[in-house]
């Protein structure tokens, strides 16, 4: 078992060591409302928090513990300064002198997160030239696969219609309609209930949706090429992924030259392009009418054939290699039912969405990804202002909710780290982020501050709250990573990675690996960056 001191805040988190002691916390800072906790390994009782300016001491506290935590072989006791709410620049510093590096408690502190998380979709641009300075760091590519792409496996060999625009999925340039579906729903989540935040957060991002907010225009990027999955012959189909038949090497985006194809549809995917497409209609209609008009059309197109078509159609790879995220369909299907049925009211979409939830038990998942989206159904279902919701569905979803999450309220405060998630897999790490969805929706439905500080410990993990004191997003936190599975990265000469980019993190609670090899643990992908967009978007401060 290690031994050290070992202090963690409840935040973005970056620390030094001393000898045995390691002082782990916040170099961004805090929000002045929020619980302050750190974690300690160690004989030392007490601990002081003192102001940059004078080095005067405005908090003194002891600790509490230590608890012994298997899978990190360590004890840990805790450090709390909940009840310190000054704003300002401070150290925390313990009896044997060691200190902390300086942090600082604002309103304000996730706010350059947010903006170098976000911007992150903005630099993952596909058919386009994009560019960026970050801590004085030029990066920047050229306009790529122009192409996209070719409908020889929808029976036109050799011929091509417009597939650009949208956001490389991951490490990889590939664009994938499933993944697209859960990063899109949890970022239009955001929208809906931060949106008082969002609306005038400046993302710095060219003209290509004139009068939308940033955060929209950059959505829509990637719904502008989703419309194009549908396919052309006016059956609603839509192909389940856009991309060539094996990975590329580690090169630009532009000089990524082989063929690129539509794939043969998916009924998973035709289900998420819905549901997508539902909510494009709803919150892009007070900026383009038309084009609102336009994504519910497809909705709506896509909803028919499904309902013509009710067998569960997997995608099978054939001749690809690329990313299969194969799925079953019928959560992807709820999700459709309900947000076509928020967007338009119609009662017939209210009895599918309600006639699937109880064939799924009404579960409410804790732990899920793009191959379970039915916690997006289930949440825009209980969020909803709209009549006609069964009563007793209602309160059986509501309860699920909140079940869920003071589940995971349970493993965060069982866990020395704050760490809301028990298991450890690839894109662990997103799914913490994804977490805090559940969290905030459960907020909703039954306010209490523990959904609030769960998800600030969920944010913390991420930032450096862990077992390597190092936070998990490329540029921002301590010792971020260096070495990403990313092409742009690797391929760029650049020694500072891409910013803003979480990684998938350990398949298990030490074996995180910063290579860019090893694709298992720190490759980028967007649904875990959508659900970080998503955690930090609820703690914006003005």
């Amino acid at each position: 078992m290690r031994t050290f001191l070992l202090i963690i805040f409840a935040f973005l988190a970056s620390g030094i060591f001393a000898q045995n002691q390691s002082i782990r916390l916040n170099s961004l800072g805090f929000l002045p409302s929020s619980s302050k906790k750190a974690s300690i390994i160690g004989a030392t009782k007490s601990f002081v928090v003192k102001q940059v300016a004078d080095q005067k001491v405005v908090f003194k506290g002891n600790l509490s513990g230590p608890v012994f935590q298997k899978d990190v072989n360590q004890n840990v006791s805790e450090a709390d300064f909940s009840s310190f709410t000054h704003t300002g620049r401070f150290y925390l510093e313990l009896p044997e002198g060691t200190k902390s590096v300086e942090f600082e408690i604002s309103p304000k502190v996730y706010n350059q997160a947010f903006y170098t998380s976000m911007r992150g979709f903005y630099l993952w641009r596909c058919g386009t030239a994009i560019e960026g300075i970050y801590n004085g760091i030029h990066y920047a590519h050229g306009a790529c696969h122009m192409e996209d792409g070719y409908e020889d496996f929808q029976g036109k060999t050799g011929e091509r219609r417009d597939g650009t625009k949208g956001w490389h999925d991951a490490g990889d340039y590939g664009k994938y309609v499933v993944n697209a579906g859960i990063t899109v729903g949890m970022m239009f989540m955001a929208w809906d209930q931060f949106q008082n935040n969002l609306k005038s957060f400046p993302l710095d991002l060219p003209e290509t949706a004139k009068g939308y907010p940033d955060f929209l225009k950059e959505l829509k990027w990637e719904t502008d090429w989703l419309l194009t999955m549908q396919y052309a012959d006016g059956s609603g189909k839509v192909s389940h992924k856009l991309t060539r038949k094996d990975f590329e090497p580690f090169c630009k985006p532009e000089d990524d030259k082989e063929k690129r194809y539509f794939t043969d549809w998916s009924s998973a995917a035709t289900a998420d392009f819905v549901a997508m497409m539902a909510q494009a209609a709803r919150y892009f209609e007070p900026y383009d009418k038309a084009y609102s008009q336009k994504c519910l059309a497809a909705a709506k197109l896509s909803y028919q054939f499904l309902k013509e078509n009710p067998e569960d159609k997997g995608f099978v790879q054939g001749e690809f290699k690329t990313g299969g995220y194969q799925t079953s369909d019928k959560d992807d299907r709820l999700w459709a039912s309900v947000e076509m049925w928020e967007t338009t009211g119609n009662s017939a979409f209210l009895q599918d969405f309600e006639k699937q939830a109880e064939a799924l038990s009404f579960k409410i998942d804790e732990d899920w990804d793009w191959g379970d989206v039915s916690n997006l159904g289930m949440f825009e279902y209980v969020l909803s202002k709209k009549s006609g919701r069964n009563p007793e569905m209602l309160k059986t979803i509501q309860n699920n909710i909140i079940e869920s999450a003071n589940s995971i309220v349970r493993s965060a405060v069982a866990d020395v780290y704050g760490r809301p998630l028990i298991r450890y897999y690839w894109g662990c790490n997103g799914t913490i982020a994804r977490q805090v969805l559940n969290l905030q929706v459960a907020n909703w439905v039954s306010p209490d501050k523990k959904y609030i500080q769960t998800s600030l410990d969920a944010i913390a993990n991420i930032f450096g709250r862990n077992n390597y004191n190092r936070s998990f997003v490329t540029g921002l936190g301590i010792q971020p990573p260096m070495n990403p599975h990313d092409r742009r990265s690797g391929s760029d000469n650049i020694v500072e990675p891409w910013p803003g980019y979480l990684v998938g993190g350990g398949r298990s609670a030490t074996n995180w690996n910063d290579k860019q090899e090893d694709y298992t643990t720190n490759e980028i992908a967007i649904n875990w960056q959508g659900a970080l967009v998503y955690a930090l978007a609820g703690f914006i401060g003005k």
